[in-house]
């Protein structure tokens, strides 16, 4: 065991009189290697206090450049980085919080293709992801290289913890066999999140991972942590392994990566793309322009249009909507949105059921009509 330098003793300190860490512990956890999928809410906490630790190497998967938006819970950012690469960022800051760690980055989508390559060469895995299908697919990665999987997962004000192991206890399709329609469960950026709630989760993430390293306490495996944070509440749930679960069970059927947007439903596989379902922003202010009569539905929450609107739009909550279907002309044209693009859609459905001739989805939202038509509107 290679010594800790006069440093290193110093700046762990506190580890090293710890009775369940100590020299042999903090020597654990500098030969370890942690990647993270995503550097993001979960990701920042998650890799700054892992750093901190002295987690020998830590990986750092994502391909998304920093926004604004990010600054309110992406604590590995800041403002001078908007507009860089968050693997860049977040590289620099880890080196500024632990210049002993070795940060290796990987800016690109984690996809079926490169999972099993980059996971490979790593003991555990943070996941960070806020989407099904790269849960799905870092888990099924997971087990089919027996790599622990270190779950977080944030939304408004509520979390979930666990690890999930195919060796020692369930997975992730233990608990989730299927995913939920990706029209059912809006995202973060559509239903919102508090700022402090990706610390609390990615650390308890990070915690999660130290013990796994170093060997200390009773891990997560077989648990899930449900956290609230408006009560400050936290419950745990017993998990159990599935024997017929498809990828960790008695008799697998999945043994190999699959197409994970086409399993979860999401992405273009999972989307009506016929002609006539959506219209781009820029196709809109066109037709504004030339259809007078053109009718917009804005099926975002109240709250949401007080924030940004685009002129001339009639605001029907989604969950309103099929009760307020009178309030509408079936013989006129109209176009329905929300934030990005994807309740908007299940509006057009819901009046396309209901007997309305000529309905389509304005694609990417109001986002897109701020972004690629009037500035003026504010973008969150």
């Amino acid at each position: 065991m290679k010594p800790l330098s006069h440093e290193e003793l110093l700046r762990y300190s506190r580890h090293l009189t710890l009775p369940d860490v100590g020299l042999e512990g903090q020597s654990q956890l500098r030969d370890a290697s942690v990647l993270l999928i995503g550097a993001g809410g979960l990701g920042s906490p998650a890799a700054l206090y892992l750093a901190a630790a002295g987690v020998g190497t830590l990986g750092l998967v994502d391909f998304d450049v920093v926004d604004r938006s990010n600054l309110q819970r992406q604590i590995l950012h800041g403002t001078a980085a908007i507009g860089t690469p968050k693997i860049d960022s977040a590289r620099e800051r880890l080196r500024d919080i632990n210049p002993h760690v070795q940060v290796e980055t990987f800016g690109q989508k984690v996809t079926s293709a490169n999972a099993l390559e980059i996971i490979r060469e790593f003991d555990i895995v943070v996941d960070g992801s806020d989407n099904f299908p790269t849960r799905y697919l870092v888990n099924d990665a997971c087990v089919l290289l027996g790599k622990p999987d270190v779950y977080g997962a944030v939304f408004r004000f509520d979390g979930q913890v666990s690890v999930f192991s195919a060796k020692d206890g369930p997975c992730y399709r233990c608990l989730y066999a299927e995913p939920p329609p990706p029209d059912l469960v809006p995202s973060c950026a559509d239903g919102g999140v508090l700022g402090v709630l990706p610390g609390i989760i990615g650390s308890l993430q990070a915690l999660e991972a130290i013990k796994l390293i170093v060997g200390f306490g009773e891990s997560l495996i077989g648990r899930l942590v449900l956290f609230d944070g408006r009560r400050m509440q936290f419950r745990e749930l017993a998990l159990q392994k599935d024997p017929d679960c498809p990828v960790c069970g008695a008799h697998p059927t999945v043994t190999q990566l699959i197409d994970y947007d086409a399993f979860c439903g999401a992405g273009e596989a999972g989307r009506e793309t016929a002609e006539g379902v959506e219209i781009s922003a820029a196709e809109l202010q066109r037709e504004r322009g030339r259809k007078p009569d053109l009718v917009l539905v804005d099926v975002r929450e109240p709250r949401e249009a007080e924030i940004a609107r685009i002129e001339g739009s009639r605001n029907i909550p989604l969950h309103e909507l099929a009760g307020r279907l009178s309030e509408l002309s079936s013989d006129r044209e109209i176009v329905t949105l929300c934030h990005h693009g994807l309740r908007s859609l299940k509006a057009r459905e819901i009046l396309k059921g209901a007997g309305f001739a000529s309905v389509r989805s304005l694609a990417g939202g109001i986002d897109a009509w701020a972004r690629e038509v009037d500035p003026e509107v504010p973008r969150y």
